[in-house]
């Protein structure tokens, strides 16, 4: 091929720029970032409890803090072994929730122990609650919410108080990232399932 030929082939090539300029919104191949205003939506849209929360790239999630009741440190702590005993029983057991990661965290800066929960998630905001509820109730795991200071009594039969709490302790966050965005976690299973399978297929060529 001619030196010419050459130069013009690299000139119609696209650029990088050019490249992250047309990824496409939900390309999963372009890392993305999202900086979210104060309130987490970028438009008022009613939903069934309050404001629509939005999709970012790290998909759906919250931040729930809350004030541990006077005594209750240990019973959270043990409430996380009872949730590992609980998947290792049944993996799937927590399957309804469409959960990628959960994050729990207890600290005190001064103002008492409070508890943080963190997830990340494929439903919106409101019906990862409704499930989340319709989890506790049909497995009669107790939620760890009990040991926190305002959680409703009725929260078995009052699915409204339960979302308008998390609502309430909601701490929205003002930027999000994807290394490979909009990917939910059936999305991730299928593809790891592919690669071994396309592994073990190879293995068995040799």
């Amino acid at each position: 091929m001619s030196t010419q030929l050459l130069q013009e082939e690299r000139k119609s090539a696209p650029q990088p720029s050019q490249t992250v300029e047309k990824a496409r919104p939900n390309d999963w191949t372009t890392p993305q970032a999202m900086a979210i205003p104060k309130e987490g939506y970028f438009t008022l849209e009613p939903g069934r409890y309050g404001p629509v929360f939005p999709r970012t790239p790290a998909c759906y999630g919250f931040s729930v803090v809350g004030k541990v009741k006077p005594g209750r440190e240990k019973a959270i702590r043990d409430y996380g072994t009872n949730i590992e005993s609980a998947v290792k029983a049944d993996p799937t057991v927590l399957a309804p929730l469409k959960l990628h990661y959960l994050r729990w965290v207890l600290f005190d800066v001064g103002s008492g122990l409070h508890f943080m929960y963190q997830g990340i998630f494929d439903t919106d905001f409101d019906k990862y609650l409704e499930d989340a509820v319709a989890v506790f109730l049909k497995t009669g795991i107790t939620t760890v919410f009990t040991n926190l200071e305002g959680w409703p009594e009725d929260w078995k039969t009052n699915v409204p108080s339960v979302i308008q709490f998390f609502r309430d302790h909601q701490c929205p966050s003002f930027l999000e990232y994807g290394e490979y965005p909009y990917v939910s976690a059936d999305e991730v299973k299928k593809a790891l399932a592919i690669k071994y399978a396309f592994s073990d297929m190879l293995d068995q060529m040799q």
